[in-house]
């Protein structure tokens, strides 16, 4: 079988088709959770907390220096602590996702099985049980 022959196969599958719908969705679900996150949870939390805004939350290591041309160097923990909001958001929806798809996947719960039919001898002791107790009424 060639390299391209059992490419072919793989893309055929509906996994690959189904992965790649997964993915650009997550993408386009990823841009509505960082909107979410960062135009409608955050504003709030930053009112609370005096007007921060947590994008520009940091710890300032070496200040920039303009004559020299060296950028800044800080360690952006606000801009962190978004983005785990944002992860936080994204786990939570995906849970609840799976959890329902698997929920419409079980299966129902078997039916109990007849009871199987008497085997010859059990059918023979039946009748002999019967014809006695119509033989002492």
């Amino acid at each position: 079988m060639s390299i391209f022959s059992e490419f072919r196969e793989f893309i055929a599958r509906g996994n690959v088709v189904d992965l790649a719908v997964g993915v650009i969705i997550g993408g386009a679900f990823g841009k509505i959770v960082t909107s979410l996150v960062n135009d409608i949870v955050m504003p709030p939390i930053g009112l609370v907390t005096g007007g921060v805004d947590f994008s520009q939350l940091k710890i300032v290591l070496k200040v920039a220096d303009a004559a020299a041309k060296k950028p800044e160097v800080a360690i952006a923990y606000g801009s962190f602590a978004s983005a785990t909001l944002q992860f936080l958001i994204i786990a939570a929806a995906v849970f609840l996702l799976v959890k329902g798809v698997n929920s419409l996947r079980r299966a129902p719960a078997p039916e109990p099985a007849a009871a199987p039919a008497p085997t010859p001898t059990e059918a023979l002791l039946g009748e002999i049980r019967d014809l006695l107790a119509k033989r002492n009424a």
